[in-house]
């Protein structure tokens, strides 16, 4: 079978059916951990996108009222394409919020620690950071891809089928408190993240300022920077091995908190 044969398969409805479910996915590929990441060449991206929307095309055509006709107007796929990018991005969203706590965790360390005067720009987002940006960053990724996020990622997409269909629209209300409740969580998900390093250094601190007045004469800055710097980074290396379970647990929470802010309009 040659090309123009294959083609040929592939009716009005095939190919307005992989237009909308292209729609759906490609905020994940904007939004969502791993999938934005700037490491990934903007080709190999644009190819992922339309495997995975062939590899969903049969979930879409079959979940709820997705048989019904579609739309042949300008304006009716129009309106269909706009609904399944919202669906994508507020799916999306939830997902790279959680992961964006972890970026927060090591830019707060990055401030208390002192590693935040050399910024260097992050190979995950492309963004100015520090080095414990980056190294939270990038040990997010590994986890994120040992423990079979990618898989959770493209199988929680195929279920928003299930809960939107191509014909049918989302609650705008339901989306807004989900965006809203992910958004407000990145902060605290950040501070359980670097907790014991920051209280570590914190600690630190006080104990150098109480050194500094007993002491007046001693160079508090002097000593109390290399000695920050290496409780930080012992702290670092204890807790790190935790940030896997924590992942594992958060990631679970956001796919199905992406799950329940997707509903119907009813």
């Amino acid at each position: 079978m040659n090309v123009d044969q294959l083609i040929a398969q592939f009716g009005e409805t095939q190919v307005t059916t992989f237009l909308l479910v292209l729609g759906r996915i490609s905020p994940l590929f904007l939004l969502a951990p791993m999938f934005s990441s700037k490491q990934m060449p903007a080709r190999a991206r644009s190819i992922c996108a339309v495997a995975l929307t062939i590899g969903i095309m049969p979930v879409a055509a079959e979940a709820g009222d997705a048989g019904g006709a579609l739309p042949s107007d300008v304006l009716g796929l129009a309106g269909l394409m706009l609904k399944e990018m919202l669906v994508g991005t507020a799916f999306a969203f939830a997902l790279g919020a959680f992961f964006a706590a972890v970026s927060v965790a090591g830019t707060l360390l990055d401030t208390f620690i002192g590693f935040s005067f050399g910024a260097l720009v992050d190979p995950v987002t492309g963004n100015p950071g520090g080095v414990l940006n980056q190294l939270y960053a990038l040990v997010g990724i590994a986890v994120f891809i040992a423990i079979g996020g990618d898989a959770w990622v493209i199988q929680g997409l195929a279920r928003t089928y299930d809960a939107v269909p191509l014909l049918s629209a989302p609650e705008i209300g339901s989306l807004v408190e989900g965006a809203q409740v992910a958004f407000s969580g990145i902060f605290g998900a950040a501070i359980e993240i670097c907790a014991p390093v920051l209280l570590a250094v914190v600690l630190t601190d006080a104990a150098f300022g109480i050194v500094s007045r007993v002491v007046p004469q001693l160079n508090v800055f002097a000593v109390g920077f290399p000695a920050k710097v290496a409780v930080g980074l012992v702290v670092i290396a204890a807790s790190l091995p935790f940030l896997a379970g924590w992942l594992d647990d958060e990631l679970q929470k956001s796919v199905g908190s992406a799950l329940r802010a997707i509903k119907v309009a009813g």
